[in-house]
C-alpha cells in the first residue's frame, strides 16, 4: 500500500513543477504529515525530493529525474488521453488503474507536452448513452470485467423471459452500446451475446480459457448488431413519399432498411416515390411513420393504412 503510494507521489511531482504537502495530501488522501515522512523516505532512497520552506514552498525533483517519452508527438499525445471512456471504466471497477496510468504517461511526458490531458478532454467527449435515458450500471460488470482482463471461466445465471438459465461462459469482450452492456462469449463452441442487465448472478471459476487469436471483437459485434437489426424486421409496408418525406425517412426508421427501401423506389408521374419498407410491425411502423405526416402515405397493408386515417381523424377533430 505504501509503495504505491510512494510511486503515486514520484509521478505527481514529475507531472508539475512543484506541490504543496496539502496539494499532495488531497491527492493521495493522507495527512500532510504522513506525506512529510513520503518525502524524507524517497530522499533517503535517493530520489531527489526537494522541499521548498515557507508559506509558498512545497514539494519538487530535482536533477532532471524523470523518464521521457521523447517519441511523442502533440497530437499522439492528445490522441492517447482520447483512448479511455471514464465513465466505462468507472462502471467496470477499473478508474483507479486507469488514473494511475493516465498520471504515469503525463509523468513521462516532455514538458512541452504536458497540457495534452487538459488539451484533449476539453475539446472531444463521448457522451455513450442515448438521450431520455439514465443509464444503470450492471451490479455484476466489475466482476465479469475482471474475469474478461484474466480470460477466466465463469458461470452465469441470467433471465430468459419469465424464466432463468444458467451456462458456463467463456468471455471474451464487453461492450457498451448506447448505454447499455453487453457480454460477447463463447458457451460451448458458438460464440453469443448476452445483456449484462438480464444476469442474476455471475461466479468466477479457477479455471482459465485459452483465447480464440481470430475473434474479433468490434467484427463480431458488428455481424451481430446487422444480424439483429435485420431479425426484427418482420413485417413490410408499402409507403409513398414525398421528397421531404424519402429525406426524412432514414432518421425515423432502421436507417439501412430504409436506405435500401429508397434505392429500390420508384417514382410516379408527380415525383413521388413509392417504396416497400421492412419493419418492425404495425404499431412500431405507424409510431415511427406518423412522424413523416403528410409526406408519407401508407398504401398497405390496409389494415396499416386504416390506423393511419382513424390517426388522421382524430388529429383533424382535434385540431379541427
Amino acid at each position: 500500500m505504501r509503495a504505491a503510494r510512494l510511486i503515486k507521489l514520484v509521478l505527481l511531482l514529475q507531472s508539475r513543477p512543484s506541490m504543496t504537502a496539502a496539494e499532495l495530501a488531497a491527492e493521495l488522501e493522507v495527512s500532510e504529515r504522513t506525506v512529510t515522512r513520503d518525502a524524507l523516505a524517497l530522499s533517503e532512497a535517493g530520489v531527489p525530493v526537494y522541499a521548498d520552506r515557507g508559506r509558498a514552498g512545497g514539494y519538487r525533483l530535482v536533477g532532471g529525474y524523470r523518464t521521457r517519452l521523447t517519441g511523442l508527438a502533440r497530437g499522439e499525445a492528445e490522441a492517447l488521453f482520447l483512448s479511455g471512456l471514464p465513465g466505462a471504466l468507472r462502471d467496470m471497477g477499473l478508474d483507479d488503474a486507469a488514473s494511475a496510468a493516465r498520471l504515469k504517461v503525463t509523468a513521462a511526458l516532455l514538458p512541452s507536452l504536458r497540457d495534452a490531458p487538459a488539451s484533449a478532454a476539453q475539446r472531444f467527449l463521448l457522451d455513450a448513452p442515448g438521450w431520455y435515458q439514465e443509464p444503470e450500471t450492471p451490479e455484476l460488470l466489475p466482476a465479469v470485467a475482471e474475469a474478461v482482463w484474466d480470460d477466466r471461466m465463469l458461470v452465469a445465471r441470467y433471465r430468459r423471459g419469465d424464466r432463468e438459465a444458467e451456462r458456463d461462459l467463456a468471455p471474451y469482450g464487453l461492450v457498451l452500446k448506447a448505454g447499455v452492456w453487453y457480454l460477447c462469449a463463447r458457451s460451448g463452441t458458438a460464440f453469443r451475446t448476452y445483456r449484462m442487465d438480464r444476469f442474476t448472478a455471475v461466479s468466477l471459476t479457477g479455471e482459465h480459457f485459452v483465447r480464440d487469436e481470430a475473434f474479433d471483437l468490434p467484427a463480431f459485434w458488428a455481424e451481430r448488431a446487422a444480424e439483429f437489426a435485420r431479425s426484427i424486421l418482420r413485417a413490410e409496408v408499402v409507403v409513398r413519399l414525398s421528397d421531404a418525406g424519402a429525406r426524412r425517412l432514414p432518421y425515423v426508421t432502421d436507417r439501412a432498411a430504409a436506405e435500401e427501401a429508397l434505392a429500390a423506389g420508384t417514382r410516379d408521374a408527380e415525383g413521388r416515390l413509392t417504396a416497400t419498407l421492412p419493419v418492425e410491425s404495425e404499431e412500431v411502423a405507424l409510431s415511427q411513420l406518423l412522424a413523416l405526416g403528410p409526406d408519407a402515405e401508407v398504401l398497405s397493408p390496409a389494415s396499416l393504412r386504416e390506423r393511419f386515417a382513424e390517426a388522421a381523424r382524430g388529429l383533424a377533430a382535434l385540431y379541427g
